[in-house]
């Protein structure tokens, strides 16, 4: 049964993927030059500057937040993606060739989204949207300490679920902002 959760979750990410097909189309696959701690940093500044405009009440670049929201849910799928094709040596793959693995990353992290959300009973719909930039940023200095330990953690939850909890709540931020329904 598909909840307004899900529905919801479902026409954010289908939005966020149609401009990751059109980048694709556009400047292909340059990311594949990225290594995961620069992919991180590009995911902090996003969210660095969402906060950065909650605090000052104002912003100077006319890019809406709702765009870095929409970079961080890209670059974190970026970073699973490059986990996915580690092994891969191509700077070039074709769209054809990522969007499986994109909806299976999307798949997963959606299910553990309906997991979290049935056993907390959508709290995330009381948050602030300013709480959940923080609990973003916060990811991220976990995801930056696991690169610094070269990923080595003695009883977390490792990068990529880092990864997927920072998608989940930046869909959260979006569908807060409205971002579903434009």
């Amino acid at each position: 049964m598909e909840t307004l959760t899900s529905n919801e979750y479902t026409q954010v990410i289908s939005r966020c993927k149609e401009l990751f097909r059109k980048k694709t189309i556009d400047y292909g696959t340059a990311w594949r030059i990225l290594r995961l701690s620069s992919i991180t940093d590009q995911i902090f500044i996003k969210a660095q500057r969402v906060r950065s405009i909650q605090e000052k009440g104002s912003q100077k670049v006319n890019d809406p937040i709702v765009d870095e929201f929409v970079g961080i849910i890209n670059y974190c799928l970026i970073a699973l993606l490059q986990i996915s094709f580690s092994d891969d040596e191509r700077m070039e793959i074709p769209f054809s060739e990522l969007e499986p693995v994109y909806d299976k990353w999307v798949s997963d992290t959606k299910g553990l989204l309906e997991n979290k959300n049935h056993d907390y009973g959508e709290a995330w719909r009381e948050m602030r949207v300013s709480s959940m930039t923080d609990i973003v940023l916060m990811k991220l200095l976990r995801v930056k300490q696991i690169e610094d330990n070269e990923g080595q953690t003695i009883v977390s939850e490792g990068i990529e679920a880092n990864y997927q909890d920072m998608i989940n709540y930046s869909v959260f931020c979006l569908i807060k902002l409205g971002y579903h329904h434009d």
